[in-house]
């Protein structure tokens, strides 16, 4: 928000300077983000008058002018503007004149002639980057006196760094009210007084969607001169604003914009057919907006429309079809409150960012329609005459309005740590404009219809805080127990994980939730695809479904810098819907490049699939995991494992698909895997056992199978079926080849038996062998391999 330090002391004007001012809004939350002066520091340049302006007898482009300054003789000035003439009002700089970039104006002969002065552009004087002549001033202009005081230039132009929640502050009149709320003094009158209907012209308006429109006001005014010219002063102070003169009606609907925060628009009346009618957009319906843009409108977005269809998209930005002209006397001026959830995003999706919308989907007063409506009228008639008719209002049954708010003082001095008078705390609440009930112990207060931001306790706390001064706080030690809070021995931190990975040679990183469409597809596995309505980037519209996109745009990343051998890991929350149910944290990890780094003492070769499924193992130890062949969309359909752990999915292992690996331009497929952070952080507490005294035996077995008998399920199932006395059986050989059957292949187990009261007898061990035997028989249908 910028305006100009005048403008906003001509509604409060408390007894402090420029820098005093500045700190006090800053340290009430409204950070000033730039100061500057409203033009270059120059001296001695007068109003001027040119009382005459004859050619120079040694150049064609020269004029030598009379100049009347004020008091004594009229000055001879040489001027070469092309728009110097006899009667013109203009800027004069005198001779000793300072003027910007250190220029200084000296009695000097201009081919021949004496010149005693210089007759001013805006360039010259810094007010403008390009002029094509010297200033022409209205004729009322006091000649004689000081330039720069007679423009004000001596203002300063103060810029606002809002935060979102403070809607209300996006006006002068509203950073009066926090001024004369936190210094105490008077806040001065804006006249919204009702202007009296000269005609009984008026216009029909209907509202299809109350909720989203919940008042509309509007006005037809006729009659109005075509040529007449916005103030000077009007023009000063919207210029101070950023905002440039356009059209007389159209400069009073900006100020009355700055001046009270109610965003409005005016409808050349003679181009509307029907009546106006708020609506939503229509399937296929466009409009053309003021900035010469052609929108398509949703069926979500709000519109202003006649019977010709959309006039304007409400609450950003008007159409060019119906925009007042220089050609237009009758106008019908519009002032409406729009929900904040009806316009919020609405801007974005089309590309635009306006005044208007920046403010409604912060929140405006839904009071404050009716009293800029008249504001306008009044502005319009003074500037361009004309005739106003009655104001006509549609109002919804039932208009949102703020909720009173439970406040407790003593919690309010707990929380601030002063002992503050609940008298102060109710003057505060006054000078906010708020209104108080007593209810109990406690008070009822109820924010005014500007103040969006206030909704709970804490916030009148903070308010509190604001106006009594956050320097006035004593600052004291915090004072309180602290104390170590117990930490599960079941449940592993996030520290813990990442130490290991980091270890075995990873790198975490962190990338954006938000990702591609398209990058999603990639590496969604399922689940519920969460579109984001309102996002940052057009590369960002959807929430993650998978951490392995990011990994693999991190590594795409690094090679394209020349990095050839990479380990990441990423712990981070997926989106398969919107409940938080459907939003699981994982750990996600990538491999890429040789498995060691490169050395003297060691072949090279590359990450493969078991290289990266020890680093998993590594994560779970001693639980043990069940890797069972499965598929993936983003992962190589032969070479990629659904991870198991007591019989529940929790993750996946496997090479990137050929295609991605083809699309991504990669050399080699990455390994990757993503688990379940629950999986990983749940593990169970250690549990004494005693150590057997006894001597523990080894018997091995090899068994003839079918060759597409999956190794791991066999040794899952014979883990999870020892007989009495094993107590560990592991595979170490696998074998195919001459001696073997067509079809078949061999697997050699070791079993290991103990028993902890006694040694083992051979029967014993026999009995527990034949027994795992007979198992695998029965569950595989696999033979002891002869000797």
């Amino acid at each position: 928000m910028k305006f100009s330090e005048n403008w906003l002391r001509s509604l409060c004007n408390p007894d402090i300077d420029a820098a005093q001012l500045e700190h006090l809004v800053t340290m009430a939350g409204l950070e000033v983000e730039a100061v500057e002066p409203a033009a270059p520091a120059f001296s001695k340049v007068v109003v001027a008058e040119i009382l005459s302006a004859e050619k120079h007898p040694n150049a064609d482009r020269l004029q030598v002018c009379r100049v009347r300054v004020g008091e004594g003789e009229p000055l001879q000035i040489v001027c070469g503007a092309p728009n110097a003439r006899a009667g013109l009002k203009t800027a004069c700089a005198l001779v000793g004149a300072e003027l910007p970039n250190d220029f200084k104006i000296k009695q000097a002969k201009v081919r021949g002639v004496e010149s005693f002065g210089m007759l001013c552009s805006a360039k010259e004087l810094g007010l403008m980057d390009a002029s094509e002549g010297i200033l022409e001033l209205p004729a009322d202009a006091p000649v004689g006196e000081d330039f720069r005081v007679w423009r004000r230039l001596d203002d300063k132009l103060i810029e606002l760094k809002l935060t979102p929640n403070r809607g209300d502050c996006l006006s002068v009149l509203g950073i009066a009210r926090e001024v004369a709320a936190l210094t105490g003094a008077p806040l001065n009158h804006i006249d919204c007084s009702a202007v009296a209907a000269s005609i009984a012209d008026t216009f029909p308006v209907s509202v299809d969607e109350p909720g989203a429109c919940p008042r509309y006001c509007g006005r037809v005014i006729r009659g109005i001169d075509a040529r007449a010219q916005t103030p000077a002063w009007m023009l000063e102070r919207l210029e101070r604003s950023g905002l440039r003169g356009i059209h007389p009606v159209v400069d009073v609907t900006n100020y009355v914009l700055l001046e009270l925060g109610q965003p409005m628009h005016a409808f050349d009346l003679a181009k509307l057919k029907g009546g106006i009618r708020v609506r939503m957009g229509q399937p296929g319906e466009k409009l053309e907006l003021l900035n010469e843009q052609t929108i398509e409108l949703a069926a979500d977005t709000l519109a202003i429309a006649d019977d010709s269809g959309a006039l304007a998209l409400a609450g950003v930005m008007g159409g060019a079809a119906s925009a007042v002209s220089d050609a237009t006397c009758d106008i019908f001026l519009e002032s409406a409150h729009f929900a904040p959830a009806a316009i919020a995003g609405r801007a974005r999706r089309y590309g635009l960012n306006t005044d208007s919308s920046h403010r409604f989907e912060r929140g405006v007063d839904i009071d404050l329609p009716r009293h800029a409506l008249e504001r306008a009228t009044r502005l319009i008639l003074d500037i361009c005459g004309g005739q106003a008719g009655p104001l006509e209002e549609t109002v919804a049954a039932d208009l949102p309005r703020r909720a009173a708010v439970h406040f407790r003082p003593e919690r309010a001095r707990r929380l601030l740590g002063i002992d503050l008078p609940e008298a102060e705390m109710l003057a505060i609440f006054g000078r906010l404009g708020m209104q108080v009930a007593v209810q109990g112990e406690a008070l009822r207060v109820t924010p005014p219809g500007f103040r969006f931001d206030i909704e709970r306790e804490v916030d009148l706390i903070e308010e509190i805080a604001r106006v009594h001064g956050y320097e006035a706080i004593p600052i004291l030690p915090p004072q309180g127990a602290a104390r170590l809070l117990p930490v599960a021995e079941s449940v592993r931190p996030a520290t813990e994980a990442k130490c290991l990975l980091t270890g075995r040679g990873y790198q975490e990183i962190i990338t954006y939730s938000f990702i591609a469409a398209e990058l999603d597809a990639d590496f969604r596995a399922g689940g519920e695809v969460v579109r984001l309505i309102n996002p940052i980037a057009s590369q960002m519209d959807t929430m993650r479904g998978s951490l392995m996109g990011g990994l693999v745009q991190t590594l795409r990343h690094n090679l394209n810098h020349g990095q050839e051998r990479l380990r990441l890991f990423e712990l981070g929350r997926c989106f398969a819907g919107a409940r938080i149910d459907a939003q699981p944290l994982r750990l996600a990890g990538l491999a890429y490049g040789a498995a060691r780094p490169e050395q003297w003492g060691e072949t090279k070769r590359e990450t493969d699939f078991f290289d990266i499924r020890s680093d998993v193992e590594a994560l779970f130890h001693p639980l043990p995991l069940h890797f069972e062949r499965s598929e993936h969309p983003a992962l190589h359909p032969g070479r990629t494992a659904r991870i198991s752990l007591d019989g529940q999915a929790i993750g996946w292992l496997g090479s990137l698909h050929p295609r991605l690996v083809q699309k991504y331009d990669f050399a080699r497929a990455p390994i990757l895997f993503e688990l379940d952070w629950v999986a990983v952080a749940a593990r169970r507490a250690p549990r004494y056992a005693g150590m057997s005294k006894f001597p523990a035996v080894r018997r091995d077995i090899a068994v003839v199978a079918d060759a597409e008998l999956p190794v791991g399920e066999v040794l899952a199932a014979a883990k999870a079926n020892l007989p009495t006395k094993m107590v560990d059986i592991a595979l170490f050989d696998v074998y195919q080849g001459k001696g073997m059957e067509a079809g078949k292949k061999s697997l050699a187990f070791s079993m290991l038996l103990q028993d902890t009261e006694k040694t083992l007898t051979d029967a014993e061990i026999e009995a527990a062998v034949g027994k795992m035997v007979q198992f695998l028989a029965e569950r595989f249908n696999v033979n002891l391999r002869a000797a």
